[in-house]
């Protein structure tokens, strides 16, 4: 079975990391060797930080189902220092709003090492991905695209009468997304393609699952990218999502700052309407399941809070069974 996956950061990581915990519920059947999970990450919040490429999610990614993470932050790797930022604030280095530690830099310094010897991003990526014993767990991690993309913000520039753009980690991480944003931009995006191996991985998939990742900014990222929106509308392969918002609230995060400029219902039915052209099914919340969602969507009711692994294990088999159930539906 062929498991495919669109994912950002911090709430996709922890899906995914619940989803290999349902699976090895299921070790020692005659078909264990054949389940393969492929993770299509976003990159549009990457960003070069002290001549470093930085990439958030991918990076979340790797950690939690590296078993390296820092559990309460969600990101940066677990017991880390910060000797390095702290010389980098003396010599009055910045930013500092981005706080990177010593051993989290060492990914940092080793991807922008390989990226500028010719590596494609994908390539270091694998590289990463076998450091951290990826493979051994039968995950394939694929960034959407090769091309470097970065998301934008545009807000108001303070005076009221002009605008200014900000890169989306400095809106998210040192605004705290406070500030209103005007528009979303993404540079690069439309000249950008596909990574190698991510519309295969859409189109080969047994199920595809959308992980609770921010609709705007991560999964809607990963859907920009030139072909995978049209790869979604056209695999044979149920499409199951799982709602980030819980009666109308982020779980985590700042969905509902980034679903305002969009003009789209900050609920679960809000963010399943921007999936409806491919949405065969849809997790959502008790509290949400008397909301209108699109008639072609399967809608089903469960506690969606991941409070640990074992809650996001039973999250990712709920959305695991009802692709299973769907695709059995299938002519």
């Amino acid at each position: 079975m062929q498991i495919t996956a669109l994912s950002g950061g911090v709430g996709g990581a922890r899906f995914l990391r619940g989803l290999l915990r349902a699976l090895d519920t299921h070790r020692g059947s005659p078909t264990d060797d054949e389940v393969t999970v492929t993770v299509i990450g976003n990159t549009g919040d990457d960003i070069t930080l002290f001549g470093l490429r930085v990439c958030p999610d991918l990076d979340s990614v790797l950690y939690t189902l590296g078993g390296g993470v820092d559990e309460d932050q969600g990101w940066g790797r677990d017991g880390d220092t910060r000797a390095v930022m702290e010389e980098l604030a003396a010599l009055g280095v910045q930013p500092q709003w981005f706080g990177l530690g010593d051993r989290d830099l060492g990914t940092h310094v080793a991807r922008s090492l390989w990226l500028g010897q010719g590596a494609t991003l994908s390539e270091v990526t694998a590289r990463l991905a076998a450091r951290w014993g990826l493979p051994e767990q039968g995950v394939r991690l694929l960034p959407v695209t090769d091309a470097p993309i970065e998301t934008h913000v545009v807000v108001d520039d303070g005076d009221g009468d002009g605008e200014r753009a900000v890169h989306f980690q400095e809106w998210w991480v040192r605004l705290g997304a406070a500030v209103e944003a005007r528009r979303f931009t993404v540079a690069g995006l439309q000249s950008a393609v596909p990574a190698p191996g991510v519309l295969e991985a859409i189109r080969a998939a047994d199920v595809v699952l959308l992980p609770p990742s921010n609709p705007v900014v991560s999964i809607g990222i990963v859907l920009g990218v030139p072909g995978v929106r049209d790869a979604l509308r056209g695999t044979r392969a149920p499409v199951v999502g799982v709602s980030p918002l819980i009666g109308g609230r982020p779980v985590r995060g700042h969905a509902d700052a980034c679903l305002a400029p969009l003009g789209v219902e900050v609920s679960a039915a809000g963010v399943a309407g921007l999936y409806a052209d491919f949405l065969d099914g849809w997790l959502v919340d008790e509290a949400d399941v008397g909301a209108a969602y699109p008639s072609s969507t399967t809608v089903r009711g469960l506690d969606l809070l991941m409070r640990d692994v074992d809650g996001a294990a039973r999250i990712a088999r709920a959305a695991l069974d009802l692709g299973l159930e769907l695709a059995g539906d299938r002519p």
